[in-house]
């Protein structure tokens, strides 16, 4: 409905091919996101209310999955996100903790691509065993996958297209913010969702240009800021840096007022610093001042991803925010386009496959089965 023509006419015969149309296609897959959660019966009427403080909701997830929990939970009531490579070392004693000392009964949200992973799996597995009325909910890319189809588990579905053939998370990595985002957010997302649609899909051929031509510099090093409820984002867009270069190009992300205290060592002259402006005008005052830093020190190449109102001369270039209008819990699924192509690009120049960016196999699509251990077993 929204995707415009293909940017590169090349593409489907290049390496890459599948990560590049994957990154492409969000904006058509949105609505359907939306909707689909719209149909699931999330919340439900008498289990997840809009506003309830005496519940305990848990979102996990694992590597871009625990990122696509945080942002979702920043804009939920009374929701942390815990990853589950940190739940799975718990005792059953530190999880079950963390439900008790709320009246109702818990929910464990978990967010997976796959539903396939190790990890989220024996989490699911582990807290069903504890026997606390704990309810789960996963949203998912893929109905054939173990979480999906785990005994007491409701389950919210994608669209088939958002389980990314590629290594790397893109599409679906938005598509499942989205989903969570929708469960809480669902009429405002309902209201806003076609405009930013539109934009994204009209841009995509710009943002790619910008993506190819900025990555076609001497970059050995990518840092990205953020603030609040979009420091998942940057989070994420660091790990697409990371793996699709197979670690040649050194990401970081911080937070602009964090990287006061000692990460601004890391930046060089040469540093692409990709700046994710916040749409609070509170928060972007303390953000351009570092920034203007920045510039002062004669710190780093500066990119800002902008919404209105921001102090555009601040950048070496700015781009414009593709959701810049709307409050920073919703922006993340929106923003994230933009440094996927980055990456896609960083990859190519790199020689490499960006749908395999891993030619020795140090990472792959699903992390690998490992030993889960039972507590019993620790004496």
């Amino acid at each position: 409905m929204f995707l415009q023509s293909n940017p590169k006419s090349d593409v489907a015969l290049s390496v890459g091919s599948f990560t590049y149309s994957e990154i492409l296609q969000q904006p058509e897959l949105w609505p359907t996101t939306l909707e689909i959660v719209r149909k699931s019966g999330w919340p439900p009427e008498s289990g997840l209310p809009k506003a309830r403080s005496d519940r305990r909701i848990l979102i996990t997830g694992a590597g871009t999955s625990a990122y696509a929990a945080s942002a979702i939970a920043s804009s939920w009531p009374n929701a942390d996100a815990i990853p589950t490579t940190d739940l799975l070392i718990e005792s059953k004693t530190e999880i079950a903790n963390r439900f008790s000392s709320f009246a109702s009964p818990g929910l464990l949200v978990s967010i997976a691509r796959s539903g396939d992973s190790p990890e989220s799996v024996a989490v699911v597995s582990r807290i069903r065993g504890l026997g606390a009325e704990i309810q789960h909910l996963v949203i998912t890319c893929n109905a054939d996958g173990r979480l999906a189809n785990m005994p007491g588990v409701s389950s919210i579905i994608l669209d088939p297209r958002t389980n990314d053939r590629g290594l790397a998370m893109t599409s679906s990595f938005s598509n499942l913010v989205l989903a969570g985002l929708c469960i809480h957010n669902g009429d405002e997302l309902a209201e806003i969702l076609p405009s930013i649609c539109r934009n994204v899909a009209q841009r995509l051929l710009d943002l790619d240009n910008r993506a190819e031509r900025l990555a076609s510099g001497p970059i050995q090093r990518v840092l990205i800021l953020s603030s609040g409820p979009l420091r998942a984002l940057a989070a994420e867009a660091s790990l697409k840096v990371l793996e699709m270069t197979a670690g040649r190009t050194i990401p970081l992300a911080e937070t602009f007022l964090g990287l006061r205290h000692g990460p601004m060592s890391f930046v060089t002259p040469d540093t692409l610093v990709v700046c994710f402006l916040s749409s609070s005008p509170h928060r972007r005052r303390y953000e351009e001042d570092l920034v203007g830093e920045l510039r002062q020190k004669g710190l780093g190449r500066i990119v800002g991803i902008a919404p209105e109102g921001a102090d555009t001369s601040l950048f070496h270039e700015c781009i414009p925010a593709c959701a810049g209008h709307i409050r920073d819990e919703l922006r993340v699924p929106f923003e994230i386009p933009f440094t996927q192509l980055l990456a896609y690009h960083l990859s190519r120049k790199e020689g490499l496959d960006p749908d395999n960016p891993s030619p020795t196999g140090a990472i792959t699509r699903v992390v690998q089965e490992f030993v889960t251990y039972d507590e019993a077993s620790d004496v």
